[in-house]
């Protein structure tokens, strides 16, 4: 069978009709998109030459079987002998796991499929989602894949799919949160929600330097983040973690001189300490800091997203924001995940609207400013476009005067 037209190889093995249709009908029905940067195949069954792209999907009865077939084969060259119960299942499961193991080894990616749960195993990465299991879900699968969303990501599309959406909806794109799935297996939330900040921030500068921040106070910019580059690396020598200290606590004195809101990037415990308003953190920070500690304070959280799975993983633990991006490209971070562009950003934005303030972050600059605010977003955070200004007052000026429209 010949691939899909516009998909980049045949979306699944065995090639299956029925999937084959419903993945068209969805596909037509979601827009127009750059495409996928890999070309996935989503396989029902193991193929025999399994290589990077393939997404194998296990039912318990389908690892069963294969597991199954590994222990009579090797039973057949070996020698005939008889096993216990649960030797045997033992056995079994040893086999499977070193099957899929294998297969994860050679790139490909292994989902494990559930009556209410979807986990992908990827990359060294396991992705856990719990929900309602649509019918179409594989197709729609494929479909978002085609569109170019990782694979974690267009499984999180998949479940907020609902049957027949192609065919009912004016704009079918999920848009609905309460047919998101949950991301599962993780850390309870503070039982005390994290202070609410203002919808809108404005125009919200990420600074290298106390120096930095007074000067963006001065111009009027209501809301600034401290990002010391310098701290990142994780050796601080007690020099280092002396001057960071010194300079959280001018930029956060700063911020009540001026009546704004600073956020300290990472550095929660001398965040907390100084009293600044809020820190800003990434999804892998999350493990250490102490976030009951910082709800019970009345400090802001923002943290970063890059996609669909983090923001439901975000989201749970209930931020005052949630920053979004990389919109663009940046030299200024690196980012594994790429480039967002703005058409993601816009369904982020609608995805998000009412639920928790949003950032943009990621290569805006002036000339792309327009656009990013044109998709509903609430607020922008710039870097190079005010550090890297020849005239860093002028530029905060007209970033400012797009931001008060």
């Amino acid at each position: 069978m010949p691939a899909m037209p516009g998909f980049s190889r045949s979306p699944f093995w065995p090639p299956a009709d029925e999937l084959t249709e419903a993945a068209e009908r969805i596909r037509a029905r979601l827009g127009d998109w750059s495409g996928a940067r890999a070309g996935w195949r989503i396989c029902l069954t193991p193929p025999e030459n399994v290589q990077a792209g393939d997404l194998i999907v296990l039912t318990a009865g389908q690892h069963l079987d294969a597991a199954q077939q590994t222990q009579q084969t090797q039973q057949t060259q070996q020698t005939q002998q008889t096993q216990q119960t649960q030797q045997t299942q033992q056995t079994q499961q040893t086999h499977a796991d070193t099957q899929a193991g294998r297969w994860l080894l050679q790139g490909a990616g292994v989902i494990e499929a559930g009556a209410t749960t979807l986990t992908l195993h990827l990359n060294g990465e396991r992705y856990a989602l719990e929900g309602p299991v649509p019918e179409d879900w594989i197709a729609a699968l494929a479909a978002f894949l085609d569109c170019g969303f990782a694979p974690h990501d267009a499984l999180v599309l998949a479940l907020a799919w609902r049957d027949g959406d192609e065919l009912t909806a004016d704009d079918p794109w999920p848009a609905d949160l309460t047919r998101f799935p949950r991301v599962a297996g993780l850390p309870a939330a503070p039982a005390q929600a994290f202070a609410r900040c203002p919808a809108r921030l404005g125009l919200y500068p990420v600074l290298p330097s106390a120096q930095w921040v007074e000067r963006a106070l001065t111009c009027g910019v209501k809301t600034v983040q401290l990002r010391r580059k310098t701290a990142e690396t994780g050796l601080l020598t007690a020099a280092c973690t002396a001057e960071l200290t010194h300079e959280i606590a001018l930029s956060v004195a700063a911020g009540q001189r001026h009546g704004a809101q600073v956020f300290i990037n990472d550095h929660w415990q001398a965040a907390l300490d100084a009293g600044a308003y809020g820190v800003h953190l990434g999804q892998e920070d999350l493990p250490a800091a102490d976030l009951p500690a910082l709800a019970a304070a009345g400090m802001r959280l923002g943290l970063s997203s890059h996609g669909y799975y983090e923001i439901l993983r975000a989201l749970h633990f209930r931020p005052s924001y949630l920053a979004l991006g990389a919109v663009f490209a940046t030299s200024t971070k690196t980012v594994p995940t790429g480039s967002q562009g703005l058409a993601r950003l816009a369904r982020y934005a609608r995805l998000l609207d009412g639920v928790v303030p949003t950032v943009a972050i990621g290569g805006i600059d002036l000339e792309t400013l327009p656009s990013v605010l044109a998709t509903g977003i609430g607020s922008v955070a710039v870097v190079s476009a005010v550090t890297a200004a020849a005239d860093p007052v002028a530029a905060i000026a007209a970033l400012q005067h797009h931001c008060a429209r």
